[in-house]
């Protein structure tokens, strides 16, 4: 039988206002309804009435009724139990790497999405919602990976966590290493690109083009390089660093020097004398090997994921060692 239930409002809570704090806790329940609840007095905040956009304070409680929100869609109105676990829960748990009470780090693996889009029923945003504490909190993205990227993945446990991690992402003091596989071998083999990326056939492209400063919707990308190890004159193992943060920048980065990633449907178009290797799968060869970035609750969280069994192979067959990549990481470029 469905009861009135209080619960407190956290400290990372503080300013939240009253309809996004019920939004976070209870998703399923529609902002009509709510006003409804909050206009007839049966929703109260510290034993008053409530609007929509007052703002809550830690440690107040809020009353809330039975709403009607049941648990088939993954909106509880009452947290889920401990434990309990759906397959989308097992699934991310599966490919973390790191968690404390603060943040969890992600292995993501190859075509699994971020955030949804067209044609898409599966992504970790999705995902997360299996995710939420006994608070009813969901945890956050803080930065995004391509689909077919594979890597560290940070997601912020708490309201909190997520609004340190996005400042520090904004900042820029958060470094990411990225393994790619290219074809060729730069020369120099270390180096420094710098371009203005925009949509390659407007807002809803779903490749960038090298533009000009000034173009419309272009904005600057920086990222470096540096060659790890080469298999003979066609192919080279880089670490890539990107220093901003635009949609496929080291995609679209490689292929403008000449050396666009393994196995990228959008980037790579080979020429007639270039054959794909055989034994290397056609899948994305571009790895979120680390992330080094200020840890929300203070001290630096620094973290990395092993390679994906697409890269293995290639690695393998290639003969490179693995260890090689991670020499040097921290050194300042």
């Amino acid at each position: 039988m469905a009861t009135v239930v209080t619960k407190t409002v956290g400290t990372d809570e503080a300013g939240m206002r009253l309809d996004r704090w019920f939004k976070e806790h209870f998703p399923g329940l529609s902002f009509g309804h709510l006003q409804k609840l909050l206009r007839s007095g049966q929703i109260r905040v510290d034993g008053g009435r409530a609007k929509t956009n007052d703002r809550v304070n830690p440690g107040q409680a809020i009353r809330i009724p039975p709403l009607g929100v049941d648990d088939a869609g993954g909106s509880p109105h009452v947290a889920r139990p401990a434990g309990a676990r759906g397959s989308a829960a097992d699934a991310l748990m599966a490919m973390v790497i790191y968690e404390d009470d603060h943040v969890f780090v992600f292995n993501k693996p190859h075509g699994l999405a971020v955030q949804g889009g067209s044609g898409l029923t599966t992504h970790v945003d999705g995902m997360l919602e299996a995710l939420r504490d006994p608070k009813g909190q969901k945890p956050r993205l803080v930065h995004r990976l391509d689909r077919d990227t594979t890597g560290v993945l940070v997601v912020a446990r708490t309201r909190l966590a997520a609004s340190k991690l996005a400042a520090s992402f904004r900042a820029r003091t958060t470094k990411k290493i990225y393994w790619a596989l290219v074809k060729g071998v730069p020369r120099p083999p270390q180096g420094r690109i710098s371009t203005w990326l925009a949509k390659d056939g407007g807002p809803m492209a779903e490749k960038m083009k090298v533009a000009k400063h000034g173009d419309d919707d272009a904005s600057h990308a920086v990222s470096l390089f540096s060659v790890v190890d080469n298999a003979g004159p066609n192919l080279a193992w880089l670490t890539m660093r990107p220093v901003t943060g635009r949609t496929h920048q080291l995609r679209a980065h490689a292929a403008h020097i000449g050396h666009p990633i393994i196995g990228d449907p959008k980037y790579f178009e080979a020429d007639q004398n270039w054959d794909f290797p055989g034994g290397l799968q056609n899948k994305l060869h571009l790895h979120a090997r680390r992330i080094i970035m200020p840890h929300p609750a203070g001290g630096t969280l620094d973290v990395s994921a092993p390679l994906p069994p697409h890269m293995v192979q290639s690695w393998n067959l290639l003969g490179f060692d693995a260890e090689m990549g991670d020499r040097g990481a921290d050194d300042d470029e």
